[in-house]
């Protein structure tokens, strides 16, 4: 995380939903919806790659003054749809911590098929969507790192408790 910036991931995700982005939530901070310990230093999100909404999560973006994470300090970049059309998968530091946008997160289903899939959880008033339990296991699994693995571990033992529990009624 960038010197200076906060992480507060609950108001970057208020921020999409205040703009009507269409967006689910991926990643560490939907692992801790689902009941994981694992510690996040990042918001991740996946979003629909449609031209209305790139320019809405581009307002949302320069709105948290976000720059390329790890670009050299006097890159540029103009955030706005055209250049969000442009990529699928952006790292940024914002002035709330870091924010990854994925339009094409490994392991992951089709846009629809995982926001079909998704919970939703209200936050700060917010209907915000997660992504599912099995969705994260396979897009952990797919990163192929260790500390993603162990994750992948972590919540397959999660989801044999909350179906054994869904069973037991």
């Amino acid at each position: 995380m960038a010197v200076g910036s906060e992480y507060d991931p609950i108001a970057s995700m208020v921020a999409l939903a205040d703009a009507g982005a269409d967006f689910v939530v991926i990643g560490g901070v939907a692992a801790l919806i689902h009941g994981s310990a694992q510690l996040t230093f990042d918001l991740d999100i996946a979003y629909r790659r449609v031209d209305s909404n790139l320019g809405k999560l581009a307002d949302v973006l320069r709105s948290l003054n976000a720059r390329l994470r790890d670009a050299p300090a006097d890159a540029s970049c103009q955030l706005d749809a055209r250049t969000l059309r442009a990529g699928a998968n952006f790292t940024f530091v914002t002035d709330r911590g870091s924010v990854d946008i994925l339009g094409d997160p490994a392991g992951a289903p089709p846009y629809d098929r995982l926001r079909a899939d998704s919970v939703v959880h209200i936050v700060d008033g917010r209907a915000i969507r997660f992504s599912s339990i099995d969705h994260l296991i396979a897009m952990k699994e797919a990163t192929g790192q260790p500390k993603d693995k162990n994750a992948a571990a972590e919540l397959r033992t999660l989801a044999d408790e909350i179906r054994r529990r869904e069973a037991e009624g």
